[in-house]
């Protein structure tokens, strides 16, 4: 459990020469500033302005909705 925490590793359960399971690392927590930091680079300014916003906003209690962003992917 210890390798699997510290060192990231992931343990591979084996019975009868066949994986019935796998222990893998819990993923670091990281706070949404830190998930989208790429991705802020990736919007136009007008998105990447109101997606900040609308963090800022969720973290003081206010306008918990993402939704109203417009979708950078959409052709």
């Amino acid at each position: 459990m210890d390798d699997v925490e510290r060192d990231h590793e992931e343990i591979i359960i084996v019975r009868d020469r066949r994986t019935i399971a796998r222990l893998v690392p819990e993923s670091p927590t990281q706070n949404a500033l830190e998930v989208f930091g790429d991705l802020y680079g990736t919007l136009d300014d007008k998105t990447a302005n109101a997606l900040t916003t609308a963090i800022r906003r969720s973290r003081k209690g206010r306008g918990k909705k993402l939704g109203n962003l417009r979708n950078p992917w959409r052709t």
